[in-house]
């Protein structure tokens, strides 16, 4: 039978990465509501010109652009946690006194 391709090791930074993904969830969420709300409470505001474009336009690509300014510092803040802890692996191991490549 086959097995896994590749090695996997415990994944160390996963409550980090647990803790900065809901916290960017919630920030996500209120603006977000606010979004909601200016809709459910005022909504000839979304109407308002702002150049050639509505505020509900403006606002709403800015949600789009918003989540994906999110995820793109998620993914940096992850892969710097991935990295710190490889690093420290890598100096445990040698203070093991076991190298491996």
């Amino acid at each position: 039978m086959h097995g896994p391709a590749t090695k996997w090791k415990e994944d160390r930074t996963s409550g980090f990465k647990s803790r900065i993904g809901i916290r960017m969830f919630i920030v996500y969420s209120v603006v977000y509501a606010g979004f909601i709300l200016i809709n459910v409470v005022n909504p000839k505001l979304m109407a308002t010109d702002i150049g050639s474009l509505n505020l509900a336009i403006i606002y709403g690509v800015g949600l789009i652009v918003f989540a994906l300014l999110l995820a793109l510092v998620y993914n940096h803040w992850s892969s710097r946690a991935e990295e710190r802890d490889s690093n420290d692996s890598k100096k445990e191991e040698q203070q093991d006194g076991e190298v491996k490549l």
